[in-house]
């Protein structure tokens, strides 16, 4: 008969040759949206869904929208990076200057499609700034589609009609475009712009059709430019899908090539598109309303790219203080997104 001792011992042997039950793993996902933007429904749920399926519902995403975990919008870049958030879609130009050199994308007449400027984007990242996001793993970058002037009392037709509008844009870029167009420019990220258009702090926004159905921005507006669509669009936004890297590299091997198989230039290429298809939707609820349409004429939109000319050569120059190819990188941006646009 075995001693007691004797029998524990043997028992903890044979526990420790059991295989280690693989532990669930919870993403906490925190983002700018609610839970009817496009986003939210087209993109975020969509790759949760997909991340618990291929992963038997191993890893799971604990979504946080429209800022529920704290903090504002520009604090989601450090938020992934410290750990605060395991994953975050953000525009990282709510940090003003912090990541230039993806700026590029958001310079004014660049492109008139989501889906090559994602292509482009992505392309760029991997040469040129992947120093940038040190500590986030970027999962997938993108740009927004088309944007365009919605005002509230007068629709902008002409380069002087900018003249005395306070005018709200996502980022440093496209705050300086304003400017030079002769607008004063008031920075804020997307949750503020109700408020603010509401109270009159300001006349108008540029943004893409697509998220102004979910914060109903169509019902605070009266007046939509739109730019001739031959041209390249008045400005993108560009945006990050990162996660913190610590968090991937303590994955498994098995659940680290799940979020391998959903990440990457597919992923971006993927985003690009939907964001590309959900013009209609945005557009049809401001025609709905009954507000008034303009298109920007080619022959006025020369004047307005005049304009606007030296914020190319502003980002070339300071690319150089860098220690970079300033002209030779805003030609392989062109480049890019024309190579993808005839894809």
């Amino acid at each position: 008969m075995k001693s007691p001792i004797r029998h524990a011992l043997a028992l903890c042997a044979a526990l420790a040759a059991l295989p280690v039950l693989a532990q669930d793993v919870t993403l906490k996902f925190h983002h700018i949206w609610n839970t009817t933007a496009m986003a939210s429904v087209n993109v975020i749920t969509p790759w949760c869904d997909k991340i618990a399926k291929e992963s038997n519902n191993r890893m799971k995403c604990q979504v946080f929208p429209a800022m529920s975990m704290g903090g504002t919008p520009p604090q989601l870049v450090d938020q992934v990076k410290d750990g605060v958030a395991d994953l975050v879609i953000t525009l990282p130009g709510y940090t003003p200057g912090r990541f230039p050199v993806m700026e590029v994308f958001e310079l004014p007449f660049m492109t008139n499609s989501a889906e090559a400027g994602a292509r482009a984007a992505w392309d760029f990242h991997n040469k040129y700034a992947p120093k940038e996001f040190a500590g986030t793993k970027l999962l997938a970058m993108w740009v927004h589609d088309e944007g365009y002037v919605h005002t509230r009392d007068k629709p902008v037709k002409v380069l002087a009609d900018f003249k005395g509008l306070k005018m709200r844009a996502p980022t440093r870029q496209t705050n300086r475009l304003l400017g030079a167009l002769g607008a004063s420019p008031v920075g804020m990220p997307l949750p503020a712009i109700p408020d603010a258009i509401s109270k009159g702090t300001i006349d108008g926004f540029l943004l893409p059709w697509e998220v102004m159905p979910s914060l109903k921005l169509q019902d605070m507006v009266k007046f939509h430019s739109e730019t001739d669509p031959t041209r390249p669009a008045l400005y993108s936004s560009v945006f990050i899908f990162g996660m913190n890297q610590a968090r991937y590299d303590a994955l498994p091997a098995d659940l680290k090539k799940v979020i391998d198989d959903n990440s990457g230039a597919a992923l971006a290429q993927q985003a690009g598109k939907i964001w590309d298809n959900s013009q209609a939707a945005g557009r049809k609820a401001a025609i709905d309303r009954g507000n008034t349409m303009y298109v920007i004429p080619a022959s006025e939109l020369d004047n307005w790219v005049k304009a606007s000319a030296s914020l190319n050569d502003d980002w070339v120059a300071d690319m150089d203080k860098r220690g970079l190819p300033g002209k030779q990188m805003l030609q392989e941006a062109r480049e890019l997104l024309k190579k993808y646009a005839t894809k």
